[in-house]
């Protein structure tokens, strides 16, 4: 690693200009990497958005094809399809197709089940000058855009996230490296042009030990606070939304259990006998479909520890010229997660 600093926010406002100002037919993947909207996206003006309206979610886990974006950065919509991703290649049957694999069963149990194993599991009190470090193996698509999924090769991810209380305007940074990524071994600040405060789509330790343990008031406060997509019913909003808070968090082990009890309430969220993450470990999915929306995620736990170690998401429409349905369009791997007290100031060449 070298003494330069990571990119200013001015630079990579100018590479989002840089991206706005390119032709159309620039051929671009449809779904790049997580820190594209995370660092670009954020950086775009929103003078155009009210200002009563939330900014951004400063970070995506799972690969959405529908994201509703401020007017300014429609231009980019084909460019920065939202992908955070890593895993295997091929599809796998829908939820609630007869497949022995995909049909409907008894969710709960196996919910309740990892609700338990969390319960017995110690998690470090995260303070709030610290942050927490989630290092992944992710596979992304890397087709042109309008045309058929194509994963990439499978890299690593990084990600320093802020536990800072205030609101803050860089609130973690991220860095890729390994063949596909994007801008790899650059260290890029995850910042927002207005202070971002802690909540829902900035979530520290301390914010997630504030809520409630009770899975039906965690429910009802995820369905008041869960901003709804466009093409997207509030139950898999809300599905999505947890799913994120699981990924690159820390958490008290009784809020994690609550949060496994509160999906077993949401309709419509079955369980996966064999699933495969990125690093090729086996293990239970947990996954909703909806008929609205054209993503399905499925989350991973490890088959005895169950214990959270990936995702995979898939495309249930035929949205994308040459990409049927039930394509799998990223994949990712948690390979390790823990508190640390410093992030990366540098970046590497």
């Amino acid at each position: 690693m070298n003494a330069d600093k990571p990119p200013s926010a001015g630079s990579a406002r100018s590479e989002a200009e840089e991206l706005l100002s390119a032709p159309a037919e620039w051929d671009l993947p449809p779904s790049r990497h997580l820190h594209f909207k995370d660092v670009l996206m954020q950086r775009i003006d929103r003078d155009s958005s009210p200002s009563t309206q939330s900014p951004p979610a400063p970070r995506r886990r799972f690969p959405r094809t529908a994201v509703v974006l401020p007017v300014a950065a429609m231009a980019l919509a084909g460019a920065l399809v939202v992908t955070l991703s890593g895993g295997g290649n091929g599809s796998a049957p829908a939820a609630g197709t007869t497949t022995a694999e995909a049909r409907p069963n008894n969710a709960s149990v196996t919910l309740d089940r990892i609700a338990a194993a969390s319960m017995a599991t110690d998690a470090t009190p995260v303070k709030d000058g610290q942050f927490v470090y989630v290092e992944s193996l992710v596979r992304s698509n890397k087709g042109t855009f309008g045309g058929a999924v194509r994963l990439g090769a499978v890299h690593k991810r990084e990600a320093w996230f802020s536990q800072d209380p205030d609101p803050v305007k860089i609130t973690g940074w991220l860095r890729d490296s390994g063949k596909d990524a994007i801008m790899p071994g650059q260290t890029i600040p995850i910042e927002s042009p207005s202070a971002y405060p802690v909540g829902i789509d900035r979530p520290t330790y301390k914010w997630l030990a504030s809520l409630p343990t009770d899975p039906d008031a965690l429910l009802e406060l995820l369905y008041a606070q869960t901003q709804v997509g466009e093409d997207e019913s509030k139950e898999q909003a809300v599905f999505f939304k947890i799913g994120d808070l699981l990924n690159e968090t820390i958490m008290p082990p009784e809020n994690a259990a609550a949060f496994y009890k509160a999906t077993a309430r949401i309709p419509g969220v079955t369980v996966i006998p064999d699933v495969v993450d990125t690093a090729g470990r086996h293990g239970i999915g947990i996954t909703r479909e909806d008929p609205a929306s054209a993503v399905r995620d499925e989350w991973i736990f490890d088959k005895q520890k169950l214990t959270y170690i990936g995702s995979r998401s898939y495309l249930t429409k035929d949205e994308e010229k040459g990409t049927e349905a039930e394509t799998l369009i990223g994949t990712g791997a948690v390979m390790r997660r823990t508190v640390v007290d410093t992030h990366p100031t540098t970046t590497a060449g």
